[in-house]
């Protein structure tokens, strides 16, 4: 196996972090926050990463090298061995409150960085089995819908005021909480009825997928209750929520600011200039390569390992972890954000 495929099991430090935390039951229980979130942003302000793409002839051969499929495959029974593990631990009694807080933490980080992340991935891919493994990512943070709208109106709508998960100009990540968790909700249930009304089926029906979405998520919460009880439940709630928010943090820093041109009733093809791109090497590797951004959004079904860099794209100062730090802070991200949003303007390409 070549040290370019053996680089992407660092996306296992996360959930071997994550499993320390949680077993640590502790002050080491915010280990995994402090690793993701303090470390590992704070090396990459001392890189930049490597603008190098892959060759025709190595972007096919990793195109067809099926460890690449077999390292993102394993983040699923990983992750659920996370969420057992949890529920188990976070049960104990005589936890202190804020060793609980720091266990519900690192597993909404493994929802987020594992769970949604090769969720995302897997959703992209064609085949069934794939399809269904990134239902079950996504059934382990609540999120389901996501399954719909990313696919069928995230990329087709990116950076236009009709998409709910593209951040606007001046909008604080807060209030794009809000809009975005509702609107994206509301735009996969749409999505499914016109899907259903053209094939002439009702829309209140077991064709509807999400519907099933939210009869399986009901049932795996109640599953959880009636296991592990309601004090689980809660900290189960918690940690889907942190992972949750953790995605739609990763939404806002995605597109922000950046809208394609409109036309009469049409936009311009989604360009790699519509998607903030980020070489920085740990959060590539980390995250599966999900800060090459820009390439994925010209070309949706490229895999992982074959994510180009373009010159043209807009380039974020610092890597996916210090830029979601950055966006908690709104007068600090628009500080940093408008500034570069302008440089890249009189750069004499179009955002």
């Amino acid at each position: 196996m070549k040290s370019d495929t053996l680089k992407y099991l660092l996306v296992y430090v996360t959930p071997a972090v994550v499993f320390f935390s949680i077993r640590a039951a502790g002050i080491w229980s915010y280990a995994a926050v402090v690793l993701l979130f303090g470390i590992l942003p704070f090396l990459e302000l001392f890189s930049s990463g490597s603008v190098t793409n892959l060759t025709e002839e190595e972007e096919d051969a990793a195109t067809k090298n099926r460890v690449y499929d077999l390292i993102i495959y394993g983040l699923l029974p990983v992750h659920y061995l996370i969420l057992i593990y949890f529920l188990v631990q976070i049960g104990q009694e005589g936890l202190p409150l804020y060793a609980r807080a720091g266990m519900t933490i690192a597993f909404g980080l493994s929802c987020g960085v594992l769970g949604i992340n090769a969720a995302h991935e897997l959703g992209h891919r064609s085949t069934r089995y794939e399809q269904f493994m990134s239902k079950m990512l996504l059934l382990s943070t609540l999120y389901m819908h996501f399954f719909i709208e990313h696919n069928r109106g995230h990329h087709k709508n990116v950076s236009t005021v009709e998409d709910p998960a593209t951040s606007r100009y001046g909008e604080t990540l807060y209030s794009f909480y809000v809009r975005t968790i509702r609107d994206s909700w509301l735009s996969a249930w749409r999505l499914e009825a016109d899907r259903l009304g053209k094939e002439g089926r009702p829309v209140w029906s077991w064709q509807n997928e999400m519907l099933r979405f939210q009869v399986v998520q009901l049932a795996f919460a109640v599953a959880i209750y009636m296991i592990f009880g309601f004090f689980v439940l809660c900290h189960f709630l918690a940690g889907a929520a942190i992972g949750a928010l953790l995605l739609e943090t990763v939404n806002y820093i995605e597109h922000y600011g950046l809208m394609r041109r409109k036309t009469g009733s049409r936009y311009e093809r989604t360009l790699p200039a519509h998607s903030w791109n980020s070489n920085h090497p740990i959060g590539r590797l980390m995250l599966l390569e999900l800060s090459r951004h820009s390439d994925h959004h010209f070309m949706a079904n490229r895999k992982y390992q074959v994510l180009r860099h373009f010159n043209d794209s807009p380039q974020m100062p610092t890597g996916y972890p210090g830029m979601m730090l950055l966006a908690l802070i709104p007068p600090l991200w628009f500080r940093v954000m408008h500034r570069q949003i302008e440089k890249y303007r009189t750069g004499g390409v179009a955002a």
